[in-house]
């Protein structure tokens, strides 16, 4: 097959000049094909030929990148600067005897437990990414020579291939047209066209225009708006004109507002070290005289303000955010885009399927005066069989209850033709021919449309014209009908219709009404509940649909929308959007909507400044589900609606829905923790230490000691993302306030400097003085080394307990323990940290970090201290939350 392209010399866009301008037929032929399809052999040969329908645009990181990603960041490289220097000022220039390598131990344990954590975190997104985009397939109908009609995921199609298309499919791969019925694409994935273009299988024989003006090729990353047809496929994977657009572009990842967020509030503490850390090194300098001493102090400060585990908080929480929401049934596409999807604050859905069972059931099959009547089934039955565009529920249902009701011999009939449907006039034809040799026409469609089509009723086997009474007489029936939650859909025939070559829109005239078909569609049971439980979290749910007005009306009451507002796509069509605006405050059904009417809708809720959900499965919903700030569909939407959507869901249930949104506040819930909590910690740690630095005779801490502290907190902070989240913090949208962090530092950061600094007067005028037997001025130099190993020691401690209880402190407004406790995990290994830190002093690594065993009665003042501390940090954060609203 290679040798016989190259032979013809259609290369690149010679391809696509030859398929176009030649005949299927040797188009099938140069791809060693046929209207039966390819066998396997065949479709291995072509596979390696021509390669794989696989798009190459975005190269998978390899594990080397990833490596130097995790252990190279902005924080990771700071930490290793220190770990030189320090290396440097405290083991190559000094004498051998006082050589020290501890420093640089400490700071390159930070350095490999972060980028491990964060290696492995990383290694594992990419794992659940891939596993998720597994259970969400793209799928295309083939035909093979051994199986037939065959559902094929498009990775798997191979050049000479004849693929299938109809309404909702995505077009696989780039396609030679051979059949095509009333075929309308949508090409703006690849022009920017916004208006869909109609198919023909005409040889082009002008070769000089663009290649995706030829009318009967249609290219992968377009998708069909309506009707059907069958092509053979020319081009696969990098090779087609999508896979060469996506290679010549490099495409990026949306950065989302929370990435941008993150980022911002990384710089802010990158900068604030900068500041800090030069302050303490002059401060100690000049006050203290001892200059190296000073600058190690420096750089373990800025060790300190360095949130070396903030990457791999975040990615945790994320990863872990995916998989929990996976295991409930919500697949994540992208992960950065969880932070959205707890953002939603209003969902719009359509009604089919999400409030309703997805199970429909035709009732009725009734003739124009409202009685039972089998012809109307089997006109009906026809129109479903031998239509081949986006067979929904409702045809379905007609077949399922044609099957039990009637016996029907399908040999003695053939089709001719058929008009595919589409959303805009809202109904479909086929043309069937029977034995004998009498043509019909059969129509079916929404009763209005119908209508509009149909010129006769057929009444007591005689069909007489439409007038204005019988008009409304149907129309009354219809409203009975919907009033009772039935959806109707009218069935109209036209016998021996004259045309001239195919079949067209412009033949549904003239036809003879003759009856209708009820569907009932239950409500689910989960539906009011579901309701109410998203009402409860503050999402408010608007349901579009293209349904009338009567039956979405019946169904919304039988789910709890009881007493909403409702407006239709003709009073928003007259509609400013300043006026929609307005409307969309208190109005929450909206019926007989178009596609772009559903846009419109979703556009002027987020320019309102709402964070809008849409969950919808058809490719009516797509353009909705694009513009929304999520776009949500199920595994059995069609491909269009899931390549549009950004969370699948495996089950079509808001309650579903409703734990994914929960789930997404839960995960950014506690990255925000992290976040807040590091960032007033750090500043209130380096205020004491300034403090501190202005009146103590010595430093505070050595740096060995604040490395140390600082590892021990780390590490209790990679727990987190296993904490528990408040239920009331679920209840409420959560969306990314970066300026939140800065006034957080500002009121909760300065809360543990007080009882530092009441620590530090207790250590120095009470504590060591009477443990060592004087106050520091008066003692000699042994004396004084013991009292300021003493202080150390008690200063370390305090520092833990209070570094590490602010965990607990503000992970919650809540008061600690009492109404709110951490999660198992969280709480074991914050209290090992504790237990290990205030044990230290009395080790022999403690004598060997400088510090001393501390007396029984620092345990006592201790006590009161961290009591003080939580009770502080509680009215402060009671005193926040009502001048700032929330606390995270």
């Amino acid at each position: 097959m290679a040798k016989r392209l190259a032979a013809v010399g259609h290369e690149g866009d010679n391809v696509y000049k030859f398929s176009a301008s030649n005949s299927f037929k040797r188009v099938m032929k140069q791809f060693g094909t046929s209207d039966k399809g390819l066998n396997q052999e065949e479709v291995t040969a072509s596979r390696q030929n021509n390669g794989a329908n696989v798009i190459t645009t975005e190269k998978q990181e390899s594990f080397f990148v990833k490596v130097v990603k995790a252990y190279i960041t902005s924080f990771t490289m700071i930490l290793i600067i220190l770990a030189v220097i320090s290396f440097v000022t405290d083991y190559l220039i000094v004498p051998a005897d006082e050589k020290d390598i501890t420093a640089v131990i400490i700071i390159s344990v930070m350095v490999i437990l972060s980028g491990t954590l964060t290696l492995v975190q990383s290694v594992r997104s990419t794992n659940a990414a891939e596993k998720l985009t597994k259970l969400v397939r793209v799928t295309a109908t083939v035909t093979r020579k051994e199986r037939e009609k065959v559902e094929l995921p498009i990775e798997e199609i191979v050049c000479g291939d004849i693929v299938n298309l109809s309404a909702g499919d995505m077009i696989p791969a780039d396609i030679r047209l051979f059949q095509a019925k009333d075929l309308f694409v949508s090409q703006s994935a690849m022009t920017g066209e916004s208006q869909p273009v109609e198919k023909i299988i005409d040889v082009d024989t002008d070769t000089d225009k663009a290649m995706t003006d030829f009318l009967n090729m249609a290219y992968m990353g377009s998708n069909v708006i309506s009707g059907s047809a069958k092509g053979v496929v020319v081009r696969v994977g990098d090779d087609t004109l999508f896979g060469n657009i996506a290679q010549d572009l490099t495409k990026k990842k949306g950065v989302t507002s929370f990435e941008l967020g993150i980022s911002s509030v990384s710089w802010v503490l990158i900068r604030f070290m900068f500041v800090m850390a030069p302050t303490v090194l002059l401060i100690n300098g000049f006050t203290k005289g001892d200059w190296l001493e000073a600058f190690l102090f420096g750089l373990s400060v800025a060790v300190g303000l360095t949130p070396e585990m903030l990457p791999m908080i975040v990615t945790t929480n994320l990863v872990k955010g995916a998989t929990g929401m996976a295991s409930k049934g919500t697949i994540i596409k992208n992960i950065n885009s969880i932070q959205n999807f707890g953002a939603i604050d209003v969902l719009c859905t359509d009604k089919t399927g999400t409030l309703t069972q997805d199970r429909i059931v035709l009732e009725y099959h009734l003739d124009a005066d409202g009685k039972e009547d089998d012809r109307v089934l089997r006109h009906a039955f026809f129109n479903s069989y031998y239509q081949t565009g986006l067979k929904n529920l409702l045809d379905v249902a007609i077949i399922e209850a044609t099957e039990q009701e009637l016996d029907i011999e399908k040999e003695d009939y053939e089709k001719v033709d058929e008009i595919p449907f589409d959303f805009e006039r809202r109904r479909m034809s086929v043309v069937i021919r029977d034995a004998l040799g009498k043509t019909q026409m059969i129509t079916k469609g929404a009763i209005e449309e119908m209508l509009v089509v149909s010129h006769f009723v057929e009444q007591n086997g005689a069909a007489v014209p439409l007038t204005d009474e019988l008009r409304n007489k149907i129309l009354r029936t219809v409203d009975d009908l919907n009033g009772d939650g039935l959806r109707v859909l009218g069935v109209a025939q036209k016998t021996n219709p004259r045309v001239q070559g195919e079949f067209s829109v412009s033949d549904e005239t003239e036809m003879v009404l003759i009856g209708y078909l009820a569907f009932l569609d239950p409500p689910k049971e989960t539906t009011q509940p579901a309701l109410e439980a998203l009402k409860k979290h503050q999402v408010q749910v608007k349901v579009l649909t293209g349904d009338n007005a009567l039956v979405t009306r019946t169904v919304c009451n039988q789910v709890g929308l009881q007493n909403e507002k409702m407006l239709s796509g003709t009073d928003i069509e007259m509609m400013s959007d300043e006026v929609l605006k307005m409307k969309l405050e208190d109005t929450n059904i909206f019926v007989k909507l178009s596609p772009k009417q559903k846009t419109r809708i979703v556009k002027v809720l987020r320019e309102s400044g709402s964070t809008v959900g849409f969950l919808g499965d058809g490719i009516n919903d797509a353009p909705a589900m694009k513009e929304a700030d999520v776009g949500i569909s199920v595994d059995t939407a069609v491909d269009i609606a899931k390549e549009s959507a950004d969370v699948i869901l495996l089950e079509k249930d808001l309650m579903v829905l409703e734990r994914g949104i929960t789930s997404g506040r839960e995960t950014f819930g506690n990255i925000i923790k992290y976040i807040k909590m590091t960032a007033s910690s750090n500043f209130g740690n380096m205020f004491s230490v300034v403090v501190a630095s202005l009146f103590l005779p010595f430093l505070p801490m050595l740096p060995i000691q604040l490395l140390f502290l600082n590892l021990i907190y780390d590490i209790s902070c990679v727990s987190l993302p296993w904490d528990n989240v408040d239920e009331e913090y679920l209840e409420t949208p959560k969306k990314w306030d970066a300026s939140s962090i800065g006034s957080f530092m500002r009121w909760i950061g300065p809360t543990s400097s007080v009882f530092d600094i009441t620590t530090y007067i207790l250590l120095y005028f009470l504590i060591c003085p009477a443990v060592v037997g004087g106050p520091f001025t008066s003692l000699g130099a042994q004396d004084q080394a013991l009292f300021i190993a003493l202080f150390h020691a008690g200063w370390f401690v305090e520092s833990l307990w209070s570094q590490t209880l602010v965990i607990h402190a503000l992970r919650t407004p809540k008061i600690p323990f009492i109404q709110s406790r951490a999660s198992f995990i969280v709480t074991t290994i914050t209290f090992i940290g504790i237990g290990v830190g205030t044990i230290l002093p009395s080790t022999a690594l403690g004598a060997q970090l400088g510090m001393v065993a501390l007396p029984t009665q620092f345990f006592f003042w201790l006590a009161l201290t961290i009591v003080a501390y939580l009770a502080l940090a509680t009215l402060l954060k009671k005193i926040y939350i009502r001048r700032f609203g929330e606390l995270l």
